[in-house]
């Protein structure tokens, strides 16, 4: 066994110190918008950004939950999505991935293509907005804010080459003793590739929770707003209100109207429960950092 040396020591002690350096980096911003969304608009206008602030205020959220049933609602809309797009998406692109990584397929190659080719050229948005307007009527429905969205090229990709690893023996093993495909899909393949499939569940839930673009485009039913388009429309409001307020009123004060520390608070809002669930994702985004840098 080899003894630790002095530089080795010293080269794990300056590693870690630089590690913990940039999580601090990393931490610091997201602590100051904390700090902001609970700091009072005058504060901000005279005395700028504080870590801890002087005049503590909960204005921000007193505006954000003055409709709490909208709030509610646009949460609610936009777990759903989350959660039926995560599943969904990631179950139909595990199995696109099984299929396209075995060596006896002989139409792989043809179609890993297709998938390659539809990220490098993009149809753009009026033919976007026809076919779900005009021949998939999804317009005010849930399915266009997840649909369209839950199947990307690139996370397919991801799991065709987390998937070539896996040993195919087992899978000739499996079917010699009379294991179907979807047997084997499900038993042998989803197992085994455990780190990539958590890894594009995250990353595809990140997508869905912060969607708003197709809302924007296809619904106009209060009732199906998501949360980050939800958001937009309070803080347009905001603007609106200190635009019309500044038109119609020349000696009102400005500052009194908040702004920034509201757009803070929905942040916080916005991006609290992603950050309890993403622990739960860590230690597979290890083990997905070793994927094909060791043969076994």
């Amino acid at each position: 066994m080899k003894t630790e040396t002095r530089a080795d020591k010293t080269a794990k002690l300056v590693m870690h110190v630089i590690l913990a350096t940039a999580c601090l980096l990393c931490l610091i911003p997201m602590l100051l918008t904390v700090a902001i969304s609970f700091t009072s608009e005058r504060e901000i206008v005279f005395h700028g950004y504080r870590l801890i602030p002087r005049e503590f205020s909960l204005r921000a959220y007193e505006i954000i939950f003055e409709r709490p049933t909208a709030l509610i609602n646009a949460y609610w809309v936009t777990i759903r999505i989350t959660v039926l797009g995560t599943v969904f998406g990631t179950f139909f692109m595990a199995m696109a991935a099984f299929s396209l990584s075995r060596k006896d397929f002989s139409w792989r190659g043809p179609i890993v293509f297709f998938f390659l080719f539809t990220m490098l050229f993009d149809a753009g948005i009026v033919p976007t907005y026809m076919l779900i307007t005009q021949y998939l009527r999804m317009q005010n429905t849930l399915l266009v804010l997840f649909l369209p969205l839950m199947i990307t090229a690139w996370h397919t990709i991801l799991l065709i080459t987390y998937m070539r690893q896996l040993p195919f023996e087992l899978i000739e093993c499996a079917k010699v003793e009379g294991a179907g495909e979807f047997y084997i899909f499900l038993r042998i393949a989803l197992p085994l590739s455990k780190p990539a499939i958590a890894t594009i569940s995250l990353l595809l839930a990140l997508q869905l929770w912060n969607e708003w673009f197709y809302a924007l485009l296809f619904i106009t039913q209060r009732n199906l707003v998501p949360l980050q388009y939800w958001m937009q429309r309070v803080m347009r409001d905001i603007q609106f209100l200190l635009q019309h307020e500044a038109q119609m009123a020349g000696g009102i004060d400005l500052s009194q109207l908040p702004t920034e520390t509201t757009r803070m608070a929905m942040a916080v809002l916005a991006a609290g429960p992603m950050m309890f669930i993403f622990p739960f994702f860590q230690r597979y985004f290890a083990r997905g950092l070793q994927v094909g840098s060791i043969k076994g």
